[in-house]
């Protein structure tokens, strides 16, 4: 038999016969590796571990603790779901079954929805079908062998996929025992691998996300390689929970949706409003600073200025319909940018003019589908902390990185540690179709890029195709205090829609030049930024991103003359304040203050309003004693000033 050479990840080889399976190599090294792998990679490819292998070639093993051979885990384990639904449930109909992060989900057509009693039911049979270590096998289909295996199964999701497919694609299906599913793979070997999961919950979900198709009920769950980390994350959901946004933000009176408005657009409460001033605020503050100058645009606009964006032809997918205006096309702004470039050419200009910074916190309106909605995350009304930045080639790298500068500041203030910039990159393949056909400038502009983030000292990290139709990007990542991550702001590069408009400036020989455009929007959307803020803090914003900052809370109705005069003062000192003058108990009024998330309590009694004073309670401090009313506001305008952190993340 022939003989092959496997190169392993340290560069050490060893011979094998033609045919070995990645199981089989992983025994030969050491029965530790082989129980614990879950899948290879071959020639860059993630593969079973029960595929031929019948070339020379590189071979890398991942155990379910890495991110390859957790997904492969995660993966598995919605198949396992699948199998045990189907046993306990025999008519339900699958549909889909992803790996997420950290969890999976599988979407089934039940009758009714899954009761928790279910869920024990079903997490308990797929513990037995674990237990029984059934192989997992591929199995390679024709089209019309595949269509007619799902059709004799009456599983119509799948064959409605599987018709969907190119008429060339190669279709996979896994088997395990009785149960076989549509997918590309790879999975684990055995059903045994999988030992520690949980199931988390059940939900509705529309087919594919759409209102209009038939709602499924969902069941997720999550899947570990050691029960130490299957119980480390159940308590990273367990604080995630009571951190939830939508949760919080009902509490605190911060956002609300109605039926009646819409799904996804979502209605500012007192409180909500003044956290959206207060980051304003901030955005004016640091965009005056650095040189920008504030603009603002309509709601809506004739379709040809789309047409002329490329909205219509990449976006059309994700934007309201056209309303009809006097037999013209209208639609809302699902983007600001076309409305900037049109500020832009409204003037003449110079080079001496460049860089040209226009800003503004911009509505913007996108039809998710109602299956992606979810909370003040994904909606469909948003103001974006937009501006656009139009530079020479010279200038463009200090620009690039005066953006992502700033976005460290702004980590800086919120208490942001963990962050990650992913530069996203373009492939040659998709030029013409998916990115913009200019091979030189995407080279020459991506290096660009990567230098200035290089210089600046910014920690990121390359992602091949994923960039905008127009130019590379940055996509920023951060981590809440519990450590869930989040897609927040973006800096793009845009080097073909200024062209598409005819944007020029003159240089110093008099002659006309196309600029490039930064796209930029550091604070996210109000929307997306406050759910963050929500979950980062728990709900205890620091003391100037507080709605209510203050709490006065009279010990009995004898000081409550005194107590309005502290309220006053405070209030005559721009600080936001509540008086509880309710003839509640002391005790009682605390507490209150403290489900509100305020934080500081000001404690008025006789002795209190004797002295002039005020006794002093803060969140995470307890009580700080008696202090002059005068004194204690000059700290507070002092820690709003500075936009101090006392929150309690």
């Amino acid at each position: 038999m022939n003989q092959i050479t496997l190169t392993f990840p340290d560069k050490s080889t060893r011979s094998y016969s033609a045919g070995v399976t990645p199981l089989e190599v992983a025994q030969s090294i050491g029965p530790r590796l082989a129980s614990d792998t879950v899948v290879a990679r071959i020639n860059g490819t993630l593969t079973d571990l029960a595929i031929p292998i019948n070339q020379d070639t590189e071979i890398t093993f991942y155990t379910g603790d890495t991110p390859e051979g957790h997904e492969i885990l995660l993966h598995s384990a919605a198949h396992l779901l699948a199998q045990a639904v189907k046993q306990l449930f025999p008519k339900a109909k699958v549909a889909i079954g992803p790996a997420i992060e950290n969890r999976f989900y599988y979407d089934f057509d039940i009758d009714g929805t899954f009761s928790e009693k279910d869920l024990r039911r079903i997490e308990e049979k797929m513990r037995e079908l674990a237990k029984a270590d059934h192989e997992v096998s591929r199995i390679e289909l024709s089209r019309e062998a595949a269509i007619a295996e799902f059709r004799a199964q009456d599983e119509t999701y799948k064959v409605e996929i599987i018709e969907e497919l190119p008429e060339d694609e190669k279709i996979t299906a896994y088997r395990q025992a009785e149960f076989i599913d549509l997918c590309r793979g790879p999975h684990v070997s055995s059903t045994g691998k999988i030992k520690y999961f949980k199931l988390l919950e059940s939900s509705g979900a529309y087919w594919r996300g759409d209102e209009r198709n038939k709602m499924l009920q969902r069941i997720y769950g999550t899947a570990f390689s050691s029960k130490k980390q299957l119980k480390d994350y159940l308590h990273f959901l367990e604080e995630a929970k009571k951190r939830d946004h939508r949760k919080l933000g009902k509490e605190l009176s911060i956002f609300t949706f109605d039926d009646e408005v819409g799904p996804g657009l979502p209605l500012w409460l007192p409180n909500g409003a003044i956290i959206i001033e207060e980051l304003e605020q901030l955005a004016k503050e640091k965009e005056r600073a650095a040189g920008y100058v504030r603009v603002r645009t309509p709601h809506l606009t004739k379709g040809v200025l789309y047409e002329k964006s490329g909205h219509l032809e990449h976006y059309q997918d994700d934007m309201y319909p056209a309303m009809d205006v006097d037999g013209t096309k209208y639609y809302v702004k699902p983007m600001n940018c076309p409305h900037h470039h049109k500020i832009f050419a409204a003037e003449q200009r110079s080079y001496r003019d460049m860089p040209i910074r226009l800003a503004e916190y911009g509505t913007c309106y996108r039809y998710e589908k109602s299956g992606q909605l979810f909370g003040l995350m994904r909606v469909r009304s948003m103001q974006m902390n937009d501006a656009h930045i139009y530079c020479t080639m010279e200038q463009f790298a200090d620009e690039f990185l005066a953006v992502c500068q700033l976005h460290l500041e702004y980590f800086e203030i919120f208490g942001i540690e963990k962050y990650e910039m992913r530069l996203s990159l373009h492939n040659k393949e998709g030029l013409g179709e998916k990115y913009v056909n200019e091979p030189e400038l995407w080279v020459k502009t991506e290096a660009i890029v990567r230098q200035a983030l290089d210089d600046g000292g910014i920690n990121y990290v390359e992602i091949p195709g994923e960039a905008a139709f127009y130019g590379p990007k940055i996509d920023v990542q951060v981590w809440s205090a519990i450590g869930k991550e989040f897609t927040l702001g973006t800096n793009q590069v845009d080097f073909a829609i200024p062209q598409r408009f005819g944007l020029t400036y003159t240089n110093q020989d008099g002659v006309a030049e196309t600029p490039l455009c930064i796209h930029r929007a550091p604070l996210s959307t109000h929307e997306r930024f406050i759910g963050f803020l929500i979950e980062h803090y728990g709900g205890d914003f620091p003391l100037w991103l507080a709605p209510i900052q203050v709490a006065v809370l009279p010990v009995s109705e004898k000081v409550n003359t005194y107590a309005r005069q502290v309220k006053n003062q405070l209030l005559s000192a721009n600080i936001r304040v509540q008086l509880n003058d309710r003839p509640d108990k002391i005790g009682a009024k605390i507490r209150n203050a403290e489900t509100s998330r305020i934080n500081v309590m000001l404690i008025v009694g006789a002795r209190e309003a004797e002295n002039e004073t005020v006794s002093v309670r803060r969140r995470f401090q307890g009580d700080l004693g008696q202090q002059s009313l005068a004194d204690l506001i000059n700290q507070l305008k002092n820690e709003i000033k500075q936009r101090s952190l006392t929150s309690g993340i």
